[in-house]
């Protein structure tokens, strides 16, 4: 998408759990922002041509031994830099300043005093509040750098270079703890680098569309159907571009949600008319899955089974030369996809179930440079309906990994059930959108009740719900008791052969947000 954007800022990342939120905080400002690996050359930012660089945070310290380090040249091409945390010390340290482990330490909130006004902090007050965190401080920033901000235990939280364009701050504008972070930042893109906040979405799906239609000519599309919202997504933007020269391929493992499959079936063959295959494979997957409780070798047969299916039913279909994937920036990223993104490899790049290179596709990736909030407004400005773009992520096994010890139908069937309870009351509740993923859980745990006279020994059912922005880090829902209450009064009344519920309050981390 650099292509499409005629400004952009480049962030590089030094290991920054928040590297991806700075780059999407930017994207809100309505400025194209891309990451970058930490050691890319001077040169090589000069080619790109961004407006301005912005230096993460990292877990390590300036001043240890095999500290990521950047060129040094970058800060002498004259494009504004801001130093967020390490890139603070990183960009002092270089300049001649010096950075040393504090006694006092700064982890959470904090007020900030702005001791002298400046481009930064252009409309805010003099006291603000802030999100810490950290163990190290610049103990000395040289002549060369004019204090713009402190706290109670930190007397740089802010500077600025007196001769140069590069700025610093101490603690995290980009996460939501800074409740003024996005005026900050949004400063140092217009007023510091000079940025006018041109890049819509809207442009980028025009020009996509007309970058699919150059790279598939007359040729046949696959898209890959899951009833998530990233094939969704593709499938809709490529009935655009290409109308009937695309086909997708619904798997219907029989792990699917409750009605998934007839929601993607209405929207994908009526509102969008688009060759719709349905591969009717419950039986084989269940047979693959049988007597299995360990996790990863379900996700494992899970995957066979899936390839196999798909690749049958891809068969059929002639003169198909591209197979379209959901793929997403943060998938790029974490899969070291980019030439100029960060070099370690954190997770293998997920396409659509894993599917082999053998099968002689080329790649269609129309999504590969936006982050998940994008992809939903990208959605709606497509057409897609609100309960496909806003429902909540769905792990790729489906319910296998959320019906713990052994997957039979009946069970598949009792979970979908419930599952579809919490979801309900959650949306009648009005919290679906505020709530980042919602789910019911069948254990493998029976236990005792009493229903009406007689004595039961049925199936327990967690409910987990979870807020989040990034899905890196979560904390559970706190929901109201009285909905809770509703949700466990229905599940244990209508459906059959579960006698408790039970909520899940462990956060991510150190609980995952599934299960298995």
């Amino acid at each position: 998408m650099a292509r499409l954007a005629d400004e952009k800022v480049l962030v590089l990342d030094f290991g920054s759990q928040y590297a991806q939120l700075i780059a999407r905080r930017v994207r809100q400002q309505n400025v194209y922002c891309e990451i970058v690996r930490h050691n890319i050359t001077a040169q090589r930012i000069r080619e790109l041509a961004p407006k301005g660089i912005i230096l993460s945070g990292g877990p390590a310290s300036v001043y240890e031994a095999g500290a990521p380090k950047c060129d040094p040249e970058i800060f002498q091409l004259g494009l504004p830099v801001l130093g967020i945390c390490y890139g603070l010390h990183l960009a002092c340290q270089l300049l001649g300043g010096q950075v040393q482990s504090t006694s006092t330490r700064e982890y959470g909130r904090a007020w900030c005093r702005v001791t002298q006004p400046n481009e930064l902090f252009v409309g805010l007050p003099d006291r603000i509040e802030v999100w810490m965190s950290h163990g190290d401080q610049v103990s000395q920033a040289s002549g060369e750098f004019l204090p713009l901000a402190a706290t109670d235990t930190c007397p740089l939280a802010a500077v600025k270079h007196r001769r140069l364009p590069v700025y610093g701050l101490q603690f995290h504008p980009e996460v939501t703890h800074t409740p003024q972070g996005s005026t900050i930042l949004g400063n140092f893109l217009k007023n510091v680098c000079g940025c006018r906040g041109t890049w819509q979405l809207g442009d980028f799906a025009r020009e996509t569309i007309e970058t699919v239609r150059r790279q598939v000519g007359s040729d046949r599309v696959i898209c890959g159907l899951s009833g998530g919202v990233d094939s969704s997504v593709v499938a809709a933007l490529l009935a655009q571009a290409i109308g009937p020269q695309l086909s997708c391929i619904l798997v219907d493992n029989g792990l699917l949600r409750k009605d998934e499959e007839e929601a993607v079936v209405r929207e994908f063959s009526s509102h969008f008319a688009t060759d719709l295959h349905v591969v009717k494979a419950e039986e084989k997957f269940l047979t693959a899955l049988a007597g299995v409780v360990d996790p990863q070798e379900k996700r494992r047969r899970i995957g066979h089974a899936f390839i196999d299916c798909f690749s049958d039913e891809a068969a059929k279909i002639k003169d198909a030369k591209f197979l379209a994937q959901g793929t997403l920036y943060p998938d790029v990223i974490e899969s070291g996809g980019s030439p100029d993104g960060p070099a370690a490899t954190i997770k293998l790049h997920h396409n659509v179930g894993g599917l082999p290179e053998d099968l002689a596709f080329e790649l269609v990736e129309p999504l590969r440079d936006l982050f998940k909030d994008e992809v939903r407004a990208l959605g709606l400005q497509l057409g897609l309906p609100e309960e496909i773009v806003w429902r909540h992520p769905f792990p790729g096994p489906g319910l296998a990994v959320r019906c713990l010890g052994e997957v039979t139908k009946e069970r598949l069937d009792i979970l979908r059930e419930a599952d579809a309870i919490v979801v309900d009351e959650i949306k009648r509740a009005g919290l679906y959108r505020q709530t980042a993923q919602a789910f019911a859980v069948l254990l493998p745990v029976q236990s005792v009740g009493v229903m009406g006279d007689a004595r039961t020994y049925a199936d327990a059912v967690a409910v987990r719900s979870i807020d989040t922005e990034d899905f890196m880090t979560a904390d559970w829902s706190h929901l109201p008791y009285e909905l809770l209450a509703h949700i466990s009064t229905r599940i244990i009344n209508e459906v059959k052969g579960v006698n408790r519920v039970v909520y899940d309050i462990s956060s991510k981390p150190p609980a995952t947000i599934e299960w298995e």
